[in-house]
């Protein structure tokens, strides 16, 4: 039977086929067209440029003729150095893994590994879940040794992965990175299209958690699989000798399609480990819809760390295929979308203009701001807290009733082989249009001292925001975790932290610190804000926001400067690493910035905003986030203020928002 497409998709795919029949490709079958185009989102010439360099690799690299059951790449293929595992990420994609410690350039040829890995490609695109997907490439360099690393072969495969073969790219996770990859690493950024750099990361293995589910990868890289490779294999002769008994002389990869990978099975957003290994002899029908995005709070957060000596952050790509084009839709609902591009990363909802917020906060006054908030909070929760419910791990929670979400959390590398260590009560938020813009955290303990700075230090960060006083009310909020006078120092495992100097505002202080890892004498500027004039009950500055707005601009220029000062050293989102956002529990005054700099960013862009979209959001990610009404109606009254700061408004004259707060926030 035919596959099922939209009109457009149809027409595209007549499109397609007619531009390769009148290159002289006449024997290309629909399934293998369709597999261009939605490596393409559908953009015929886009599908016929990758197609062209498809066949042009496939030609230089010589592969087009494939031996599998016979010397050498039967060999090569049973090192299990390239393998697919029975698994997908938070998103559907299809995992692959290289093992550097297993490739020995010496003993093999760039044809003969190159076949090794498009063989086995090729099996794993027949699966149509994995053509929608795409595709993650995990290059695990634990315990290898620059006698296994061959940088040829390797800008062969990462340039073969992004435009010479049809399947999406996701991203490439360079696995525990040896301190003698950082010079190669940093060249072979310079082949790699700047649009491509968000798609880079290099991780620590615990790190490799935030971006594919533990249950889906295999022990080796902190796992809970146990994949069989022998048994891959033989799905892969299977495959191939369909193919070759169905296909047609001159039909180049006529797939059975096949669902070796079975799709992602979610409950309660924890991947399940148990998945099986189903095959269909054929899949004739594929429909393309345009179905909303649905919440999946898998783990898909990405990192911005260092590892050992090499300064790293995710290389981006944002290119435009990044995206699914089948599942892609609107994030709503205050649905979290991990898996979302940074485009996707707006705030949610409908954008309303300045003039519509005014209309309808004044109509619905504080009351009914209130009742909306109410039904916000009612919402049950979107993730669960297993991590944080750990007994090594309860002692480490500020608060027990404050706890933070297994889907987004931040994952620290772990000390001493403890496998709790990785733990720290703190979340990744997206900002606008920026995944990870955000990690929201708990006010330091005493005792998590440590593990706040090796969490600035793995993930990068330059800015810190503090929202509270370290005692407010005779209560201790949040430990002093950082020296408080200019010219002390103090040292936290093997991180010292040094103050330079502190400027003191009349609402908020800023310290200016610097970060050392002690072990290898690396330095890093961190921007410490504090606003001290947020008080334990109400909100700002007795509900005016000029102030704290003034500081949100502060933090963001920060965060520019010291964004520029890393130059070539940051190669991820232009607006750089997570800025850390506490107060004491990290929910409420946390909440309420991240929200304020969501909708102002979105404001400026767009020209409207979307605050109760921005909030949920925000809990979808951190739980409990904005922790009072009065939170929530002060978020208003200042994007509308800053609206009026900026001329969206001319004025915003609201009555009956100047009530006393009754409430206390945290």
């Amino acid at each position: 039977m035919a596959v099922a497409l939209s009109p457009d998709q149809e027409l595209a795919t007549k499109a397609f086929l007619d531009a390769l029949s009148e290159s002289g490709a006449s024997c290309v079958s629909r399934a293998t067209a369709i597999k261009f185009l939605l490596a393409r989102k559908f953009d015929v010439s886009r599908a016929h440029t990758l197609w062209r360099q498809h066949e042009a690799t496939r030609r230089r690299e010589g592969l087009i003729r494939f031996e599998p059951f016979e010397d050498p790449l039967k060999t090569e293929l049973e090192t299990g150095k390239f393998t697919i595992l029975p698994t997908r990420d938070a998103t559907g994609a299809a995992i692959a893994v290289f093992t550097a410690n297993k490739h020995f350039p010496s003993l093999t040829s760039h044809q003969t590994t190159l076949q090794g890995v498009v063989y086995q490609l090729d099996c794993a695109l027949q699966s149509l879940e994995t053509q929608r997907a795409g595709l993650v490439f995990v290059y695990d360099m634990t315990d290898s040794k620059y006698t296994n690393f061959d940088y040829e072969l390797s800008q062969k495969i990462l340039t073969m992965l992004k435009g010479g073969y049809p399947a999406k790219l996701k991203k490439v996770l360079i696995v525990t990175a040896p301190l003698w990859f950082k010079a190669p690493f940093r060249i072979l950024r310079l082949f790699v299209r700047e649009k491509l750099r968000e798609r880079v990361h290099t991780v620590s293995a615990p790190q490799l958690g935030a971006h594919v589910p533990r249950a889906s990868l295999p022990k080796q890289l902190g796992g809970q699989l146990e994949p069989d490779h022998a048994a891959w294999l033989e799905h892969c002769r299977k495959c191939y000798t369909n193919n070759v008994n169905t296909k047609l002389d001159g039909v180049i990869d006529d797939y059975v399609i096949t669902n070796h990978i079975p799709p992602i099975k979610t409950q309660n957003g924890i991947i399940d480990a148990d998945v099986s290994c189903v095959m269909n002899d054929r899949e004739d029908i594929m429909h393309i819809s345009d179905a909303p995005y649905t919440c999946d709070p898998s783990p898909l957060r990405h990192t911005h760390g260092y590892n050992g000596d090499m300064k790293t952050g995710h290389i981006n790509s944002g290119d435009e295929d990044d995206l699914d084009l089948i599942t892609r839709g609107t994030w709503s609902s205050g649905e979290a979308s991990p898996g979302a591009s940074d485009e996707e990363c707006g705030g949610g909802g409908t954008p309303e203009t300045p003039a519509a917020i005014l209309a309808r906060v004044s109509s619905l006054g504080r009351r009914g701001l209130c009742a909306e908030y109410d039904e916000i909070r009612a919402r049950p929760l979107t993730g669960t807290f297993h991590h944080a419910k750990l007994p090594a791990n309860l002692s480490k929670n500020r608060y027990t009733d404050v706890l933070c979400y297994d889907h987004s959390r931040v994952v620290l590398s772990t000390v001493d082989e403890d496998p709790h260590s990785d733990y720290i009560n703190a979340n990744y938020v997206d900002g606008y249009k920026q995944r990870n813009a955000f990690i929201s955290t708990q006010g330091p303990l005493p005792k998590t001292f440590g593990d706040f700075w090796r969490m600035v230090w793995e993930q990068g960060c330059l800015v810190i925001v503090m929202t509270t006083r370290t005692v407010e009310r005779g209560r201790v909020k949040c430990g002093q975790y950082w020296p408080g006078v200019a010219g002390q120092s103090s040292v936290y495992g093997g991180l010292s932290v040094h103050t330079e100097a502190v400027d003191e505002g009349d609402h908020y202080t800023v310290t200016h610190l610097v970060l050392t890892d002690t072990r290898t004498d690396q330095r890093r500027r961190i921007w410490h804000g504090q606003y001290t004039r947020w008080p334990d009950y109400g909100v700002p500055g007795g509900g005016r926001a000029a102030p704290v707005l003034a500081f949100l601009e502060d933090v963001r220029r920060a965060q520019q400067r010291a964004r520029n000062e890393l130059g070539d050293a940051w190669a991820g989102h232009r607006r750089g690493p997570p800025i850390v956002v506490h107060c004491s529990a990290g929910i409420g005054r946390t909440g309420t910035f991240i929200t304020l700099d969501v909708c102002s960013s979105r404001l400026r862009a767009e020209g409207g905003a979307d605050v109760r979209a921005a909030v949920e959001a925000v809990r979808a990610q951190r739980a409990h986030s904005i922790q009072m009404p009065d939170q929530y109606v002060f978020c208003h009254l200042a994007l509308l203020e800053y609206a009026v700061m900026h001329g969206y408004l001319e004025s915003a004259e609201l009555t009956g928002f100047d009530d006393e707060n009754d409430d206390e926030s945290e």
